[in-house]
């Protein structure tokens, strides 16, 4: 390998180090932004604008966090320039290519647990190969690896998950316990003080602690700030305090401010802590290849140099994060992947993300029978005391409206706080921790302690939190074995290997971008659902029929696609729609929670309607039982092989599907158009369908009788017509609700 082939290995790493900071923002934007997005501080444009300046001024601040990648993993003075470079270029096409799968999915990961197992990986295999080479025993890849430093940083990032899931919960429920849902009164006598101490502590953390890595601190400065820490933190605290208290006497919300500057707290220290994550390792690499070409023989001298301080250029810092404040701005997986954060830690009952699992079942029933025991040991007048503080059912004050936030701005500062003072306390010891780890733990922490996970959603959202969690488990273990595999085709591939696994990441990623285009265009359909107009009962009573009218859609084509795949014995097709049942009966259960709320607006408005309108939540269960029954009957029989229907049968069913087609598309117009619907033909159309359904049944009974019709294919063709009767029956229900409800509304208004 020549001097110029590793000058281009250089290049190749600082071309992946900008798409790794793009992918890698795209997943970590939700530590920092979820927090001020979900309780809608501030327009969203406002919060980006905050964090983009926090980005900014944080990766100052990262400089020394760059000797991770020099030297935290393993012992650089036992590599050679090109063996260093293997390892860099192994670690971040796997990063490249494991980040943006995880953004794909919307599932945050961390971007510190897979660099350093990237790292770990990478130089584990080199090391081997290094070994085997020379005759070696194995047993001395313990020079080669830095394991007291590689077990400490996983140690960190693994205590820091307890850590902050316990530190989230405590500081939530003395916060809560002190403010209460209901706490504007509260925040008038004693929120500038609180302010203050948030603050300060912010301050202290970021500002202080953080200067440590700072790339523009002199040794003076930071002599400076270790001496003066109490006065400056008492100067923070008492400068805050008095602003929030002339803000609050304005009648301004103090919790915005604090929430707004604990957004560019942790936006700030995201930057500090994990830009090197995305830089690191080609930083290492350009000082690798400055340090081997000025010796006589840059391909064999080791790199011992790279285990001394060093100070990284604050211009390539700045580079680094603007490029991070663009992606921000412009990714479209960003916002994906901060659904998951926001749907575990909503203060309301919601759409839940996740099903429940045995484990989750396990771990919320452990909790409760420890939560039982409590009661039986403390007090009955304390537990009322603390009952009484923590009401859930005063915070539909401050959480109500159209498009409710999924918490409100007290648990949002919480959860900026304490998680910005962790992440800082680590950077400035220079403690690689998962910002993305502590963040959504301590995210799930506040959470728990603010009742947010109730009887109704607990099974749920601790499902979610288990599965985030194997994926980070995940993420290490992917990691660890795609950067040593990665590593030994770059070993013995040399140029070839790298040109080959950069094709392999190019076809990956291209191939995610259209899947996520996929998933986001599905999710775009789920849009429709959001009801709109809550303040006016007729309209929100009227959209959750418009809603109806798209689940009707979707039931009548997965219908037809699943029919056409029966009839032609198609078991991709059917699997197909076997998949899309789940998504079916999720937008059926978000338009009975949207019926709900239709009628818990018409009773705060002293409306009323008519009482068979909660009976659409009836039908539309009934709806989609019998879509289902004839998906499944249909997958089941083809995907087991079993002999296809008659030409006959076939024949007659088409003749069902015509007919049900015809009501399903009337009744879904009428609910669009919102017009008065014509049951007397309807009916006439569904007495017709009845009368082919008797024909039909004469016609398979000879069938029967002269075994031209076996026993399953009986038992699909009766369900299937059986099925499409139902499905006929439940579109005159709703149409007669409909005709009801909007006849009542109009008369009361």
């Amino acid at each position: 390998m020549s001097t110029e082939l590793l000058l281009i290995g250089v290049g190749i790493l600082a071309v992946i180090a900008i798409l790794d900071i793009m992918v890698g923002v795209s997943n970590d934007a939700v530590n920092f932004l979820n927090s001020s997005i979900g309780s809608r501080v501030a327009p969203r444009a406002t919060i980006m604008v905050i964090a983009s300046f926090g980005i900014m001024a944080g990766v100052t601040f990262s400089s020394g966090m760059m000797e991770v990648a020099r030297k935290g993993i393993f012992h650089p003075q036992y590599f050679t320039m090109p063996e260093l470079l293997t390892i860099f270029l192994a670690v971040m096409i796997t990063d490249i290519i494991l980040l943006d799968l995880f953004n794909t999915y919307g599932l945050p990961t961390s971007t510190t647990v897979s660099v350093v197992f990237e790292l770990l990986g990478a130089a584990v295999a080199v090391s081997l190969l290094k070994i085997m080479q020379a005759g070696e025993s194995f047993a001395s890849i313990a020079q080669y690896i830095n394991s007291a430093k590689a077990i400490t940083i996983i140690m960190g990032i693994l205590l820091s998950v307890a850590i902050s899931f316990v530190l989230g919960a405590i500081v939530q429920l003395l916060t809560r316990l002190l403010f209460t849902f209901d706490y504007q009164k509260r925040l008038k006598r004693y929120g500038a003080l609180w302010g203050g101490v948030a603050m300060s502590s912010i301050a202290y953390f970021i500002l202080v602690k953080g200067a440590k890595g700072a790339s523009f601190m002199t040794k003076e400065n930071l002599l400076w700030i270790k001496s003066n820490t109490p006065l400056l933190l008492l100067i923070i605290f008492l400068v805050s305090a008095i602003f929030l208290q002339i803000w609050q006497m304005l009648r301004f919300n103090i919790l915005k401010p604090i929430v707004l500057v604990g957004t560019f707290a942790l936006a700030m220290a995201f930057a500090a802590n994990d830009l090197v994550n995305f830089i690191g390792v080609p930083l290492a690499g350009f000082q690798a290849f400055k340090t081997a070409t000025a010796t006589a023989n840059p391909l064999t001298a080791t790199m011992g140099a790279l285990g001394m301080k060093a100070q990284a250029n604050t211009l390539f810092l700045l580079l680094a994060g603007g490029i991070m404040v663009l992606t921000l701005w412009l990714s479209k997986k960003a916002r994906t992947v901060t659904e998951t954060e926001l749907s575990l830690s909503q203060q309301d009952e919601g759409n839940e993300r996740f099903e429940s699992i045995f484990l989750s079942r396990a771990l919320v029933r452990l909790v409760l029978h420890i939560f039982e025991t409590a009661c039986l040991i403390i007090p009955k007048g304390l537990r009322s005391v603390i009952s009484h503080r923590l009401d859930t059912r005063a915070a539909a004050a401050h959480l109500g409206g159209d498009e409710r936030p999924s918490f409100d701005l007290l648990r949002a500062s919480v959860n900026l706080m304490v998680a910005s003072a962790v992440v800082s306390y680590a950077t400035s010891n220079k403690l690689p921790l998962s910002t993305t780890y502590v963040t959504f733990m301590v995210a799930m922490g506040s959470s728990f302690a603010d009742r947010a996970w109730g009887r109704d959603s607990a099974v749920y959202r601790v499902t979610g939190v288990l599965a985030v969690i194997g994926g980070w488990f995940m993420t290490a273990i992917i990691a660890f074995t795609f950067a040593g595999l990665f590593a030994t085709i770059i070993f013995y591939g040399k140029g070839f290997g790298v040109l080959f696994l950069l094709a392999l990441a190019g076809s990956l990623i291209w191939n995610a971008h259209r899947k996520h285009r996929s998933l986001s265009q599905e999710a775009e359909k789920e849009t429709v659902f959001n009801l709109k107009s809550i303040e006016d009962p007729q309209k929100s009573v009227a959209t959750t029929f418009e809603h109806m009218a798209f689940l009707l859609k979707e039931i009548r084509l997965s219908l037809d696609s699943s029919l056409d795949g029966l009839f032609q014995q198609s078991p991709d097709r059917l699997r197909a729609e076997r998949k899309r049942l789940s998504k079916i009966q999720q937008w059926s259960n978000i338009i009975s929670a949207n019926v709900f709320k239709a009628m818990r607006l018409l009773d705060q408005k002293n409306l009323a309607v008519t009482h068979k309108y909660p009976q659409t939540v009836r039908r539309l269960q009934k709806l989609t039982d019998g879509h289902r029954d004839i998906v499944l009957r249909a997958y089941t029989h083809v995907g087991n092989h079993h002999k296809g229907l008659l030409p006959v049968q076939i024949k007659e069913l088409e003749q069902v599907r015509e007919l049900l087609d015809q009501i399903l598309l009337e009744v879904e117009e009428t609910f669009n158009h919102k017009q008065t619907a014509n049951l007397s033909r309807l009916t006439a159309k569904d007495r017709q369908l009845r009368d082919l359904a008797a024909e039909l049944n004469i016609k398979q009974v000879a069938r029967i009788q002269d075994s031209a019709s076996k026993t399953r294919l009986s038992i699909l063709y009766y369900a299937i017509v059986g099925n499409a009767m139902m499905l006929s029956k439940q579109n005159l229900e709703l149409l007669e609700i409909f005709n009801l409800s909007f006849g009542e509304i109009e008369e009361t208004l």
